[in-house]
């Protein structure tokens, strides 16, 4: 997979600044205010700074924790892993492969058959319904 570099400059022209705050500057939107908290439409979730394929609908699962939470990415290479160590936490960041974007952290806490939470802003994510439609 090819890596994207884009200058800061690039990724402000690219990215609302909400999207940038959280993708470039490893942000976090409010709990049950980002708009794939609650989607139930069948597709893909997409990077959204680069626009890799990321997760499955058939994947993500209601955790109540107020973001979009899979139990596992589209393909483990294109989620990295990295320990965060901010706000006197140990947590770990996703972050997408291919354009570094931070997308939210992993928790051991979801359920089978991987006991993972990948629990991500609704800002780095683009979704895409596998019949063209609207996220419900």
């Amino acid at each position: 997979m090819d890596h994207i570099t884009l200058s800061e400059s690039e990724w402000r022209k690219q990215l609302s600044p909400e999207a940038y705050h959280v993708l470039r500057e490893a942000g976090t939107e409010r709990a049950f205010t980002g708009r794939y908290n609650d989607n139930k439409a069948d597709g893909i979730y997409h990077c959204g700074g680069c626009g890799l394929a990321l997760f499955d609908s058939a994947d993500k699962y209601d955790s109540g924790s107020g973001w979009p939470s899979f139990n596992q990415p589209i393909a483990a290479a294109h989620v990295t892993e990295h320990r965060d160590t901010s706000y006197g936490m140990i947590r770990i960041e996703a972050c997408c492969a291919r354009c570094d974007g931070h997308l939210g952290h992993v928790f051991p806490d979801g359920p089978p058959p991987t006991g993972l939470r990948y629990c991500m802003n609704s800002l780095s994510l683009d979704f895409r319904a596998r019949d063209g439609g609207a996220p419900r």
